[in-house]
């Protein structure tokens, strides 16, 4: 059985509970797929606080270069595909093609917005004061959180992440802890692309300690939240 451990400025560490949760097959309750950390405030501060520091380097160096971050965690991916894929399947019951084919998505979602780093920000808006230079561009949030659910345990923290990498933001994920494990190895590829550190950062752990604590730190600039009605009013 894997234990792994939360993501937090660039490393590999445990939770200060010192507890784990532990992941099961729905299909066979005496199957063990691996073990997350059980995170508490602590975990969640430090995540934010290192995402936070982050943020204003990895907006300066550019959205290509931060392209060439997503590029590569794409073919992490996918040279994972199907050991992430069984892990799915294993953890949340999807037939393993079903499974596969999502991980191959999220492959694709980190190449389109790696592919964003080339394209326009903004335009450039005609005056009538010849002097004038008058232009929109768009602006990161900071650091965003991301609560995501168990049903695509790849493709949604995929499309949540990767365009919010894209565009200058600090992410810390917090995932449903049904298929915490999955999305383990999605930051494991993601990691591999060497992003530096502070700017991705995981940290499973309760609904109502993790989901709750991003939702209110003073600190996260934005949330990305899918999962039930009532949970989203809570988040909103």
């Amino acid at each position: 059985m894997t234990a792994f451990l939360n993501f937090i400025n660039g490393e590999w560490k445990a939770a200060a509970s010192k507890e784990t949760i532990t992941s099961s097959n729905p299909a066979d309750a005496s199957e063990t797929v691996g073990e997350v950390q059980k995170s508490e405030k602590e975990d969640l501060d430090n995540a934010v606080a290192a995402a936070d520091k982050a943020k204003t380097e990895w907006k300066k160096i550019g959205a290509p270069a931060r392209g060439n971050y997503l590029f590569k965690a794409a073919d992490a991916l996918e040279a994972r595909a199907d050991e992430v894929a069984e892990t799915m399947t294993k953890e949340m019951g999807k037939t393993f093609p079903e499974a596969k084919g999502e991980t191959m998505r999220g492959v694709a979602i980190l190449r389109y917005y790696a592919g964003e780093g080339m394209r326009k920000v903004g335009d450039v808006i005609p005056s009538t004061d010849k002097d004038a230079l008058m232009f929109t561009t768009r602006a990161p949030l900071g650091v965003v959180g991301v609560i995501t659910p168990w049903n695509f345990p790849v493709a949604i923290p995929v499309w949540k992440m990767a365009p919010a990498l894209a565009y200058g933001n600090t992410v810390v994920l917090k995932p449903a802890s049904e298929a915490a494990v999955t999305a383990a190895k999605v930051v494991e590829c993601l990691a591999e692309a060497g992003f530096p550190a502070g700017v991705l950062n995981f940290v499973p752990g309760s609904g109502s300690v993790i989901g709750q604590g991003l939702a209110d730190h003073p600190d996260v600039g934005g949330i990305t939240f899918t999962g039930s009605d009532t949970v989203g009013k809570q988040v909103g």
